[in-house]
């Protein structure tokens, strides 16, 4: 009997997936299925582990990476990817990663600048929380429970689909994960008005060293102060946050003005700097200051974007007193639901319906580099005008600049583990993005931004220099054997003076350092598991 071509090919592929999963086993892969296997009561444990000769490995590890510069061939991938579906399977994950005597790494989806969730120097198991990603939303009690793997997007989608008045002050990127977002302290356009994401989170589940199963009240207020602001995963593994929603109006209002340097775009920058802080807490701005080609020459475009919780009436009579040279006109607002303002500020056409808030897809990969800061008096014109021309060198450099003030300086910095609150003016990322793979565009660049960053020592805090701990920055400093000495370094900067007691709670609930990467809260000892 003759077979036809698509049956060949069909029994080709049936055999190849036989002899593959015949072949003798990876050790390594073959003693974590069977420490898996003894603790979840499933006949699918295999599901649940994806060894990197898997065909399906490198797709799974690629679609949650966001920086270029570390999916090389030269990166050290995990050995094995742990993908859990139920919490069950997190608490085996800590406990067979141990057994088998390997380090796990803990991912999201966030952006991890500094890939610290998904690379390392020495082997280790990545625990991807892909896909515990579910949302519930209760606007009776204007709360919800959200899983550490779903994305800002699946959030908002997820809050609109059952309320127009409600919301929650988290960032604009939708495609970024909830679990490193919240955990370490995230921040969107409501930021003036109601503070950050871990301000209101109000209870949580994480899975500690032992692999048990913990609640806020199981955990006790230490280590729910501790994980948040400070980042889940230098303690356990955070499974879900439950949070509380957010009052949003009917209509809010966006707007963008854009101005060069020949168009006051100096003095518009200068005064934002008070203005921005100060002004109605209803009212959010961000400043861009991008090096951009005029006429041939090469110059800054300063760009003020923002959101007011109000009509536009409201927003025109507010700058129209408290920041003139701004000259904000009705051209520049448009009017609209408050879902409709985070596709805005995620870059979406007007009229782009909400569901594409689901989309998980990462599909603009770049090389990037990020550092921050923070501003506490405002940059005097000369230091402006300095500042453009050290811009002006370092071609590809933005700073973006996100106003502080309002709630933020009525939270106590002690309150969570988040520290930076009343006394900044605003905050600085700086960005650089380029395209070219090797190896000497990464030290181009990245020499750029330290450039950019250098120069800008004598305008920002001091004492120490302060740091944002969602945007990861590995030239701060980063650990070889997690002694105090050496993560006071990073930790300070990130955690000011929450440090220390970060440092008590880290060796408490870990105190053979289990749980940590480059940039992790060490414990007291210097003894790592």
């Amino acid at each position: 009997m003759e077979i036809s071509k698509p049956l060949l090919v069909f029994f080709s592929l049936v055999f190849f997936n036989l002899s593959f999963s015949w072949a003798a086993p990876d050790p390594t892969y073959q003693s974590l299925l069977q420490c898996l296997s003894e603790i979840i009561p499933s006949p699918n444990v295999s599901a649940v582990i994806v060894s990197n000769n898997n065909p399906s490995f490198a797709s799974i590890l690629e679609s949650r990476i966001h920086n270029a510069r570390f999916n090389r061939t030269s990166t050290l991938k995990p050995t094995i990817i742990i993908t859990p579906s139920d919490e069950s399977h997190v608490s085996a994950a800590v406990i067979c990663s141990q057994k088998v005597g390997f380090q796990l790494k803990i991912r999201s989806g966030g952006h991890d600048y500094e890939a610290l969730s998904y690379t390392s120097d020495k082997p280790f198991f990545l625990l991807d929380m892909y896909n515990l990603r579910d949302v519930s939303v209760d606007i009776p009690d204007e709360s919800a429970w959200v899983q550490t793997g779903a994305t800002l997007g699946e959030l908002y989608y997820h809050i609109w689909e059952k309320s127009n008045a409600h919301g929650f002050p988290a960032g604009v990127c939708p495609t970024v994960g909830v679990g490193g977002h919240i955990g370490g302290a995230g921040y969107g356009t409501m930021i003036r008005k109601y503070g950050l994401t871990t301000d209101y989170v109000i209870d949580a589940k994480i899975v500690d060293v032992n692999g048990k199963i913990l609640d806020r009240k199981a955990m006790g207020e230490d280590l729910f102060w501790a994980i948040r602001g400070a980042g889940g995963t230098n303690f356990g593994v955070v499974t879900a946050y439950k949070i509380k929603l957010v009052k949003v109006p009917e209509k809010v209002t966006v707007f963008r003005v854009e101005r060069f340097l020949d168009n006051n775009g100096t003095e518009v920058a200068f005064k934002w700097q008070t203005v921005g802080a100060t002004t109605d807490p209803n009212l959010f701005t961000r400043m861009l200051l991008q090096p951009n080609m005029k006429d041939k020459q090469r110059t800054v475009k300063v760009t003020v974007m923002g959101l007011y919780l109000g009509d536009i009436n409201g927003l025109l009579t507010l700058l129209n007193k408290d920041f003139p040279e701004l000259r904000l006109n009705k051209e520049n607002c448009t009017e609209m639901p408050w879902i409709d303002s985070v596709l805005w500020w995620a870059n979406f056409d007007l009229g782009t319906p909400p569901n594409v808030l689901l989309d998980r897809n990462n599909t603009d990969t770049k090389f990037v580099k990020r550092k921050s800061d923070y501003v506490q008096t405002p940059i005097p014109r000369d230091g402006l005008e300095s500042l453009w021309q050290k811009m002006v060198q370092n071609e590809k450099v933005g700073l973006t600049c996100n106003s502080y003030g309002g709630k933020m300086d009525e939270i106590d910095p002690k309150e969570t583990a988040f520290p930076h609150r009343k006394g900044n003016l605003y905050k600085i990322q700086y960005s650089i993005n380029w395209d070219d793979p090797s190896i000497e565009a990464d030290i181009k660049y990245t020499t750029q931004a330290k450039a950019v960053h250098e120069f800008m020592t004598q305008f920002v805090s001091k004492n120490p220099r302060r740091a944002y701990l969602n945007y990861r920055d590995i030239d701060i400093g980063s650990a070889k054997t997690w002694s105090y000495e050496e993560g006071k370094v990073y930790g300070e900067s990130y955690f000011a003076e929450n440090f220390d007691r970060l440092v008590d709670v880290k060796t408490a609930v870990d105190p053979n350092n289990f749980f940590r990467n480059e940039q992790s809260i060490p414990p007291r000892s210097t003894k790592t598991a």
